[in-house]
């Protein structure tokens, strides 16, 4: 089978080396790019669009799953998701969440015997995926699953100092709509204005109960009662406004699951 993978992979000598074995593995696969952190996968991936897609979890800059997440929302309707193969480092009980998703898994070192089970799973995959849609609609069910947050051990949060010129305002989480990343900030959206905070939405997220935050987006966190209602565009994409708030927030694929009619 002819195809075209691409490698994000931070370790040159690992990349190099499982390049190598696919090689073996796979004589008619024509590896289009290598890569070492995930936004470069990204770019490189809608750039090139390729049949297979490896992505090593750890890399710099954002994680094997937050990139394989980004492409799920931005990669064209049109077109086949690539067959995901994550590369981990992570030891044999932290695998056993892979094995319960159809997405497939490598173990660092990589092992010829597991690659050559690895290319056979996603040669089935590309040969039965549907020419329009490819494996996407599996894929967010698995990267839905993989992303999950564990349950917090940190307390849970109650109130949110944020900076407001020279003094420091305590917003309390009660009155908080939603959440939004914006470059090195995030936006915290109240009924009447906004406050910024520097703490990454990746560690805020363990601290609020998933319950009554939902993530509706990537960089996106709405409070769940304070959504008025959701909408589908022409093309299918959902967005959504909450009450007391202007602006629409896109939905993403990732998680327009959860707003299915009951």
């Amino acid at each position: 089978m002819n195809a075209t993978a691409l490698i994000a992979e931070d370790e040159p000598l690992l990349a190099q080396a499982l390049q190598a074995e696919l090689v073996r593995a796979w004589p008619d696969l024509r590896v289009l790019k290598v890569v070492g952190d995930g936004d470069a996968a990204v770019a490189q991936a809608l750039a090139l669009r390729p049949d297979v897609l490896l992505l090593d979890i750890r890399m710099p800059g954002q994680s094997g799953l937050d990139a394989a997440a980004e492409l799920a929302e931005e990669w064209p309707d049109d077109q086949p998701f690539p067959a995901l193969v994550f590369v981990t480092a992570f030891d044999a009980y932290a695998v056993q969440a892979f094995e319960t998703q159809a997405v497939d898994y490598l173990l660092k070192p990589v092992q010829p015997e597991r690659l050559r089970l690895t290319v056979q799973r996603v040669q089935a995959l590309l040969a039965q995926r549907r020419p329009a849609t490819g494996p996407l609609d599996a894929t967010l069910e698995q990267l839905r699953s993989l992303m999950a947050q564990p349950p917090s051990q940190a307390t849970s949060l109650q109130v949110i100092p944020a900076s407001v010129g020279q003094s420091i305002r305590m917003v309390p989480l009660t009155e908080v709509l939603a959440f939004e990343a914006a470059d090195k900030y995030v936006r915290v959206l109240l009924a009447q204005g906004e406050v910024l905070i520097r703490t990454p939405l990746k560690e805020l997220m363990p601290q609020l109960d998933p319950a009554v935050f939902w993530q509706i987006h990537r960089g996106t966190v709405v409070r769940a009662e304070a959504i008025d209602n959701v909408t589908r565009n022409e093309a299918g994409r959902l967005s959504l406004k909450l009450r007391a708030r202007p602006e629409a927030f896109a939905v993403s694929r990732l998680y327009a699951d959860r707003f299915r009619a009951m």
